[in-house]
């Protein structure tokens, strides 16, 4: 995944770009960087960035010295697990920074095109190119960037939201079905666009409005000027509200923290599993945690804490194992809470299982008598086609699809899969069996797709499902 934060002020806009880029490092571990335009200590108008590496340290620590010799009236700046950005082009087009938050699933067959005329891209260590760098070549492909913008969202199978700075202004672009968020601030003198729409609160900024699907605009200190109107097609990736999104976020007016309350209400309905406590597993289980314990009666209790002062959650190793015992080790045990206690704990989902199984070994072996296991949304049948969930996972990955192959005697087609999809099927509840067993569980209860929906409380066509359903 990742973030980006653009401010445009009358005055310099470089401490709202620094905290605002700052607000989204939730979204990102690897990757970090601002871009300004303005004038230097030497008087020089101009385009000025820093990247930094923050697999090891939070963005504050790495930018502080940038506060200083980034000076400008416009900025953009971002979060990224993956590419470094923002980056700066020079094209016929004049000069311009640009981030992005995308998923570029042609992005071959985009580059073979382009390598068709005079012209390279930067290979990276990986052997891929960088996102961000190949949607400024397919905006560089036509005559002015208002056409370059819309020609970017409308070729890239994946998804695309983006920012580019320019002298004049900054525009903002949200993906044509609006998987990923762009939220407009204002105060006076300034306006900003972001991901996450409380990055700009504690800046003085108040909500303008949120982008529509494909809508691109431009703005500066003064304003904001619609250049092409939103679709009227809507997929906003539901996994924003179950994990990704920070609790204080909000898309499409709804926000995370109630979605997550509602989850675990919802959760309890269905439920009459008997347990002593309802633990959350920090931080994103916390909210549907409180949200079951209110709804059940069943007591709300923290037996372990996340230890972060000195685990920046952008140091996870890039081995899996390693990730897994890291995770495990952030959690610190309340002994006297777990001891001979039935536990029942949510998570905003399970992917691998790996950790989860860790995590309920972690606590039998500090005393639980049981473990039951509710996670906050449907088993994950279909690795993501529009966001960076995890770039290297493979569908094989998953612990749904790996039970569902031993599960089956021949080929696993989409029908097949569809079955498994169905939570009133024989072969669903044979399928959480089976996952149940093999992570060790007391029991496990997943959300259903259709009361997870209702949390949200969209309609259900604006939400994407694929992940979970296959049905883009």
């Amino acid at each position: 995944m990742g973030g980006f934060f653009g401010a445009a002020s009358k005055e310099s806009c470089t401490f709202d770009l620094f905290f605002g880029t700052d607000y989204h490092s939730h979204l990102g571990t690897r990757r970090a960087g601002m871009a300004v335009y303005g004038r230097d200590k030497e008087g020089r108008m101009g385009f000025r960035k820093a990247i930094h590496k923050i697999e090891n340290s939070p963005f504050r620590t790495k930018f502080d010295k940038e506060l200083s010799s980034l000076e400008g009236k416009m900025g953009i700046g971002a979060i990224s697990d993956f590419e470094a950005q923002p980056i700066l082009v020079r094209s016929h087009h004049g000069s311009f920074a640009i981030t992005t938050v995308s998923k570029i699933n042609n992005a071959e067959t985009l580059v073979e095109e382009i390598l068709k005329g005079p012209t390279h891209f930067f290979e990276m260590s990986n052997g891929e190119i960088n996102s961000t760098e190949l949607v400024a070549a397919l905006i560089n492909q036509k005559e002015n960037l208002i056409e370059g913008i819309e020609y970017a969202l409308e070729v890239i199978d994946g998804s695309l939201s983006l920012l580019v700075l320019t002298p004049k202004g900054i525009y903002a672009a949200r993906d044509r079905y609006g998987r990923t968020p762009v939220v407009l601030g204002k105060k006076e003198g300034a306006r900003c666009a972001c991901f996450e729409s409380f990055s700009y609160l504690n800046l003085g900024y108040q909500p303008d409005r949120e982008l529509g699907p494909g809508e691109i605009v431009v703005f500066d200190a003064e304003g904001v000027k619609t250049l092409k109107a939103p679709g009227n097609k809507k997929k906003v990736c539901t996994f924003l509200w179950v994990y990704y999104g920070y609790p204080s976020a909000s898309y499409e007016g709804v926000s995370v923290e109630q979605m997550r309350y509602n989850c675990g209400k919802l959760l309890a309905q269905r439920d009459n599993v008997e347990a002593d406590v309802v633990a959350g597993v920090p931080d994103s289980g916390t909210a549907h945690a409180v949200g079951y314990a209110n709804e059940s009666g069943i007591p709300f209790s923290r037996p372990f804490i996340k230890y972060t002062p000195t685990w920046p959650r952008s140091f996870m190793p890039t081995i899996q194992t390693r990730r897994d015992l890291i995770a495990r080790m952030k959690l610190i045990p309340v002994h006297d809470l777990i001891k001979n206690k039935r536990l029942l704990l949510i998570d905003d989902s399970i992917v691998r299982g790996t950790q989860m199984r860790e995590t309920v070994e972690f606590l039998y072996e500090s005393g639980a008598k049981e473990v039951h296991i509710r996670p906050a949304c449907p088993p994950l049948l279909y690795g993501c086609k529009y966001l960076n969930f995890s770039r290297s996972q493979s569908e094989m990955e998953l612990i749904a699809r790996r039970v569902i192959e031993e599960l089956e005697p021949g080929e696993v087609t989409e029908e097949i899969l569809a079955e498994y999809a169905d939570p009133d099927s024989e072969k669903y509840q044979n399928m959480v069996d089976a996952i149940c067993e093999k992570l060790n569980f007391t029991s496990l209860r997943y959300h259903r797709l259709d009361d997870m929906l209702e949390a949200v409380g969209l309609p259900s066509d604006q939400l994407c499902t694929y992940c979970w359903n296959g049905k883009e």
